[in-house]
């Protein structure tokens, strides 16, 4: 890409958006999902797979940080329906699921 870093990292955060795994299934049945460990930066994960950065990629993914999206993994989100969040950095569309932040009264 021939943005700058910083430029590009503001467009995804600017396109991660909440989503529900209904809408994610179209996706996930064309095998184009990849999932994000939360203890991740989603965008700056989308950032590294944006920019083709083999070795930071490679590293996740050996890690077991950032995989392809599995059937148990769908099912499990099928049963959940937690609140995720996703970005998309063609073809994938990368997805992690976001805790939900404590009420304070």
């Amino acid at each position: 890409m021939t943005e700058q870093p910083s430029t590009l990292y503001a467009k995804l955060l600017g396109e991660t958006a909440p989503i529900t795994w209904q809408e994610l299934q179209p996706f996930f049945a064309r095998g184009a999902l990849l999932w994000v460990d939360g203890a991740l930066d989603l965008v700056e994960v989308a950032l590294a797979v944006a920019e083709d950065d083999q070795a930071r990629v490679a590293g996740w993914l050996q890690a077991g940080q950032v995989a392809k999206v599995e059937e148990t993994r769908a099912e499990d989100l099928l049963a959940r329906d937690p609140q995720l969040w996703a970005v998309v950095v063609a073809p994938w569309v990368l997805i992690q699921e976001r805790a939900e932040a404590p009420t304070v009264h």
